[in-house]
């Protein structure tokens, strides 16, 4: 497996998005997925990174990115990173590679100056739990788009 920096608008990254987009669709009951606004360009150097994992035959199996978040109304505090599209293919689970795109993520981010991982999941993703727990993550008072959702779980892990 090899894993890149591309831009969050790479159609390999358009498409494995689509894909985690469904899968949050069906975990939740819901008809638009994860409905949290991104633009390609919160991903860009030094103010984000966007990496994918490819397998031996070229295809993107993994994906996942972080973007900078200082203090603002949605509960943010200053030098967060904030990961976001972590995903894996079904047919790539169970190689290890969420946490080797994660451990990626947290590198690039503690070299753009950020200071502290953050990242909303939900309870109906306990394998995304499982691994960011086992990761160093805990629990943080809650931010982002689904903040006031009570199926919504913030955790954070400082990067110095």
């Amino acid at each position: 497996m090899q894993i890149r920096q591309v831009p969050y608008d790479h159609p390999d990254a358009v498409k494995l998005d689509a894909e985690v987009q469904l899968e949050y669709a069906a975990r939740y009951d819901n008809s638009e997925g994860d409905a949290t606004v991104l633009h390609a360009r919160m991903f860009d150097p030094p103010g984000g990174m966007y990496y994918l994992a490819y397998d031996a035959d070229e295809r993107p199996v993994a994906s996942g990115g972080w973007r900078a978040q200082d203090t603002n109304d949605a509960g943010y505090s200053d030098g967060d990173a904030e990961i976001k599209r972590m995903y894996v293919t079904v047919e790539a689970r169970g190689l290890g590679l969420a946490r080797r795109i994660l451990a990626r993520l947290e590198e690039s981010a503690r070299a753009a100056g950020r200071t502290r991982m953050v990242l909303e999941t939900g309870t109906k993703q306990p394998e995304a739990i499982a691994l960011y727990r086992s990761s160093g993550y805990t629990d943080c008072p809650k931010f982002g788009h689904y903040r006031y959702d009570p199926l919504s779980i913030c955790l954070a892990k400082p990067l110095a």
